[in-house]
């Protein structure tokens, strides 16, 4: 791209985009740090201890941010151990050492710590430089205001019943999910006339143009509303970019039932539909022009990380997607299906959204863990309240948090059998570290265990590898205003062929102090997802090079492309990225969802048999394994079962919760 199309874009101009090493790091040993953090610690004070230690209002590049992975990457590559020196022994010892800070581990501690009793001592060992994992908070300053946005996990949901013991915790946590309706305005966008749209872009459909959407194949983080009426279909094919036979085409995918495998029983026909892809389906079953299956194809990417080349055409029905009405396939859920694809009415109705996401989840549990950390006393207040980070590893406390803290080996002091504790070696800004514990839960990402623990038997590492984690990025730009949104009529905006392939504004959500923008003249954030695909390769092959992609583009890449992509969609409405944008936070997620079955792929999940969660989440010793990867369900209440699970097999609980309570 020229300098003077940078210039236009506005890439030269000092705003809240740099994170707070500005694009650079130093290498101290294995680790990658920022130099101010390098600094304190070469005067023995920890970084988090200084007033200006707060990762939240951090922007720039985030997620898997510098500093968070380059340490784990070593001890994957075998170079780790070559220049890392004897640990330094801190003489601490705990009841328990978690490995990992995010919604499993922060569980785990509470679980344990519910059973153990208040005294119990627990550390939590976190690599990145804030607790959360994935539930990750983006907090603005533009001006007065402060706007918040979800950097991970979105909200409390899930496509199956929370269990007794996800929906035990978020009560004690003071979450009320009934009361949601009155905390989000879900027809303000609707009310000022806003609705659903796709921008169709040139190199993938020969032309820039933002079209209404009659369908609504995005708007699924805001809750658009639409409908598919006359009008918005007269529309939406009187200006979409396409075919006339393409046209015709994608209109009679939605409204003509046709009996696509005529002469087969439902079930015989849902066997079928779960052994090929929907894209296949669309082209070699239905005969649609490929232009439609451009279209469709980014649909299911917010959900799996990949587009409908790698999704089943059994999936795509639960989903909703077009093509089966005529089918008269029975309602009941197919062999093979996708627990996301299966409709549940009451899971549906379990849902809030914080407007920091899940990470108001994890500050909760943080609360209960180390009261002075957070202050307040309400899942309201926790919106708004300032976290401490000089008091999550406190002395004093009977629970700590150690951030900036990659855990590089786990094993038995002995024989694992009769071992009577684990021993438990960190890196931290250059040195290495060893603390003791009785029992030691691993709640990180599964792919990085066979690296801790080479205890464990082959047969379970081999299922902890196969843990392949869906790559994510999700970036949030604050804007002036969205006033541009307001002259286009445009809620959120589907793009199957850019880079971001969503954008919506952000979930209008007052609580406690928070209120929510609800005037076009007001700041507001904007999210925007891109999942890194490599469609026609298989799920797991496509997550690999996505990984690859995310870790080796540039922060001023994705800035330039989010920026181009924000101009060429909401120009025509007066939008200029130059002038309009004020902050950008990019949430880096090489390692992002834990990876779902998919019957394309998996045998064993379309066949029936032992799933490698199973075997990867077996107790071993004095560890225990939790994370949602142990259950391969990318959801909080996935998260928090594994945790319960993995407190049950070191203090030998009874399985079922007591009636009434989580713990």
């Amino acid at each position: 791209m020229s300098k003077s199309r940078d210039k236009q874009l506005g890439m030269q101009r000092s705003i809240t985009r740099r994170d707070f090493l500005n694009g650079a790091a130093l290498t101290i040993g294995a680790a990658i740090v920022p130099s101010s953090l390098f600094l304190a610690c070469q005067r023995q004070t920890p970084p988090e201890q200084s007033l200006d230690y707060y990762p939240p209002a951090r922007t720039g590049l985030r997620g898997s941010h510098p500093g968070s992975f380059e340490t784990a990457h070593s001890l994957r590559d075998g170079t780790f151990w070559q220049h890392a020196g004897t640990p330094a022994d801190t003489g601490e010892t705990y009841d328990l050492v978690v490995v990992g800070g995010g919604i499993s581990g922060l569980s785990a501690a509470y679980f344990y710590r519910s059973f153990a009793g208040p005294k119990a001592r627990v550390l939590i060992l976190e690599n990145h430089d804030d607790f959360g994992g994935h539930a990750k908070r983006n907090e603005f300053s533009l001006g007065q205001r402060t706007l918040l946005g979800f950097g991970g996990t979105y909200s409390i949901e899930s496509p199956a019943p929370y269990s007794a013991v996800a929906k035990g915790l978020i009560e004690e946590l003071g979450i009320d999910v009934a009361s949601y309706p009155k905390y989000v305005s879900k027809d303000l966008y609707f009310s000022l006339g806003l609705t659903p749209h796709i921008f169709f872009d040139q190199e993938t459909f020969g032309a820039d143009k933002l079209v209404v959407d009659p369908t609504s194949l995005g708007g699924v983080e805001t809750g658009d509303r639409t409908s598919q009426t006359p009008a918005r279909w007269q529309q939406f094919l009187a200006q979409a970019p396409l075919s006339a036979k393409a046209k015709r085409a994608y209109f009679q995918l939605y409204h003509d039932h046709k009996e696509y495998l005529p002469g087969l029983s439902s079930e015989d026909k849902k066997a079928r539909l779960a052994r090929v892809s929907y894209a296949n389906f669309l082209r070699q079953i239905v005969g649609v022009p490929e232009e439609v299956v451009k279209v469709l194809q980014a649909g299911p990417q917010p959900l799996f990380g990949v587009g409908f080349d790698a999704v089943s055409a059994q999936d795509a029905w639960g989903l909703g997607s077009p093509g089966f009405a005529g089918m008269k396939l029975d309602p009941a859920p197919g062999k093979g299906m996708n627990r996301d694809a299966i409709p549940n009415e009451e899971a549906e109705k379990y849902f809030f959204h914080f407007p920091d996401g899940n990470a108001s989840i994890t500050r909760l549990l943080v609360r209960k863990l180390i009261r002075e950390a957070i202050p307040g006393d309400s899942a309201a207040d926790v919106v708004t309240a300032r976290a401490n980070y000089a008091k999550l590893d406190d002395e004093a406390s009977s629970v700590r948090i150690r951030l900036n803290s990659t855990v590089v080996r786990v094993n038995h002091d002995g024989d694992p059998a009769t071992a009577k504790q684990v021993e438990i070696t960190y890196a931290r800004f250059g040195r290495t570290y060893r603390v003791r514990a009785a029992h030691c839960i691993l709640a990180c990402w599964h792919v990085v265990i066979p690296y801790l623990c080479d205890e464990l038997p082959g047969k379970q590492k081999q299922a902890l590898y196969s843990a392949a984690k869906v790559p994510l990025l999700y970036t949030n730009v604050a804007i002036r205003n969205w006033e541009a949104f307001q002259k286009l009529g445009v809620s959120s905006i589907y793009a199957p062929g850019c880079y971001h392939t969503e954008a919506t504004l952000d979930v209008p959500v007052s609580i406690g102090r928070y209120q929510c923008a609800r005037q076009p003249e007001e700041p507001i954030v904007i999210h925007m997802m891109k999942t890194p695909c490599q469609p026609g390769l298989p799920a797991r092959d496509q997550h690999s090079a996505g990984r690859i992609e995310l870790y080796s583009t540039t922060f001023e890449t994705m800035e330039r492309n989010l920026r181009d992509q924000l101009a060429r969609m909401l120009g025509p409405g007066g939008f200029d990225p130059s002038r309009d944008i004020s902050a950008i936070t990019v949430n880096r997620w090489p390692h992002g969802y834990a990876y779902e079955y998919n019957s394309l792929f998996d045998d064993f999940w379309l066949e029936g048999g032992e799933t490698p969660c199973e075997v990867a989440r077996q107790p071993f010793g004095r560890i225990a394994i939790a994370n949602a990867d142990a259950g391969a369900y990318a959801y909080t209440d996935g998260a928090i079962d594994q945790a319960w699970r993995a407190v049950g097999e070191i203090t030998n609980r009874p399985a079922n919760p007591p009636a009434g309570s989580s713990a």
